[in-house]
């Protein structure tokens, strides 16, 4: 045992306070992206109103003042639900640049300033009567989450023990949809759903942010960054000490070693040529793909619009249906924890797409009843998904329990489809790497 000062409860893999610490600081990134996922959609009626108020003064002076017409209303909330994911489209270039030069934990920090400073944007726009400045809001806490959405799985990822990196990476998904939960359970008319209190719904986000900025400097960097990208192994090697609450940490040392001395055997590329080399084509479009499957399931269109959607089904207070979707999309990323290590993500994104699929039929059979026009959405959903669930099967490898290095040499051992090319040469059948031709 050691005599430092390194606290660690018990387990085959120490899970040490600083690790805990460490993770629980960064999924408050996660946490934040999820409440402004879910936070627009339960005052959807009270905010039209609050647009519509601002409308009416700005003709004072001016005329007879008329509400705002219907068209442009509808086009001033589409804009404010969608401009969220607008930034964070955005930003999310910028993520490898901040990542790489001020590291992962130093980027979260710098981060946090557009989440204060989306949030009082939001707060202040019902006082100052503009709706421009709700949707400036909307733009930059969506520009915060874009950022925070690549960084916190990346720090996660990089400072979990390899056996429960399937596990505690999970926990930035199960911060996200308790995020949402949060956001639905704030938005009832007898907490902050109100005319009144509404502003200040959309401002809470300023204080997780400030949690997160305070709680920060106690976290150490990823060991991983210091050593492979700064080339600082004193630190990293501090770093890992602090993580893991062993003062030999000789095998992750030599883990990271390994794996910079293949990178630095790979010539650098840009963006491009990810696409063009062989040896990096197939984990750069599974890695497209797995999140294409995620953002096109549908979920996102249930959850910015679900209000809407329970309204048109002839539900009175669709807000608690609402909470009750919340509810149990919480309960079932908490199962996964559990499952993620013993099934494996490849196993789990399967039932999930598949599951998700089933839904999607369901949804637009039980609209198409209903409304009988403008539910086949959800059919377009259900078809993206039957073609995700085909693609993990085939083409996904399964990651668990390996490290960094493995997974890289898993796709250097295993060439997809796309690695093969076909050659008009008797029965010659070629595979093609980035210079060389077997």
């Amino acid at each position: 045992m050691m005599s430092d000062g390194f606290q660690h409860l018990g387990g085959a893999e120490r899970v040490t306070c600083t690790l805990i610490l460490s993770v629980f600081t960064a999924v408050l990134g996660s946490l934040q992206f999820g409440y402004n996922i879910g936070v627009i959609n339960a005052p959807q009626k009270i905010i039209e109103q609050s647009y519509n108020e601002t409308w009416i003064k700005r003709q004072a002076g001016v005329g007879e003042p008329l509400p705002i017409d219907q068209a442009t209303l509808t086009t001033l909330w589409s804009l404010s639900v969608a401009i969220f994911s607008i930034g964070g489209m955005v930003s999310s270039f910028l993520l490898g640049t901040l990542a790489e030069w001020l590291g992962r934990k130093k980027a979260m920090l710098v981060n946090n300033l557009l989440a204060v400073i989306g949030g009082i944007l939001m707060g202040l726009s019902q006082y100052c009567q503009s709706y421009e400045m709700l949707i400036l809001g909307r733009f930059v806490i969506g520009a915060y989450c874009g950022i925070s959405s690549g960084l916190v799985p990346m720090y996660v990822g990089e400072i979990s023990p390899t056996r429960l990196r399937g596990t505690l990476g999970t926990l930035h998904q199960l911060a996200i949809v308790s995020g949402i939960l949060v956001a639905q359970i704030f938005g009832l008319d007898v907490i902050m759903g109100t005319n009144e209190l509404w502003p200040l719904l959309l401002a809470v986000t300023v204080f997780p942010a400030v949690l997160q900025a305070t709680l920060l400097p106690l976290c150490p960097e990823s060991p991983r960054y210091l050593y492979i990208i700064r080339k600082e192994e004193g630190k990293a090697k501090h770093c890992l000490r602090m993580l893991t609450g062993r003062w030999d940490v000789t095998k992750s040392l030599m883990e990271m070693k390994e794996e910079k001395r293949k990178m630095d055997m790979e010539p650098k590329v840009t963006i491009a040529q990810l696409f063009k080399m062989a040896s990096y084509r197939q984990p750069i479009f599974i890695a497209i793909v797995l999140q294409l499957s995620q953002q096109l399931s549908g979920i996102n269109a249930v959850f910015y619009y679900s209000t809407s959607i329970f309204i048109g089904m002839g539900i009175q207070q669709p807000v608690y249906i609402t909470i009750g979707v919340g509810i149990v999309n919480t309960a079932f990323t908490v199962v996964s924890l559990f499952l993620v290590e013993r099934m494996g993500r490849r196993t789990l994104h399967l039932l999930g797409l598949a599951g998700m699929s089933g839904c999607a039929f369901t949804m637009t059979i039980s609209l198409a009843l209903l409304e009988l026009c403008g539910p086949f959405v959800f059919l377009i959903f259900a078809l993206l998904l039957i073609g995700f669930f085909g693609f993990t099967y085939f083409m996904v490898p399964e990651t668990r329990g390996k490290t960094f290095e493995q997974i890289a040499a898993t796709f250097r051992r295993n060439p997809s489809f796309l690695d093969w090319e076909f050659k008009q040469n008797g029965t010659e059948l070629e595979y093609l790497d980035d210079d060389s031709t077997v």
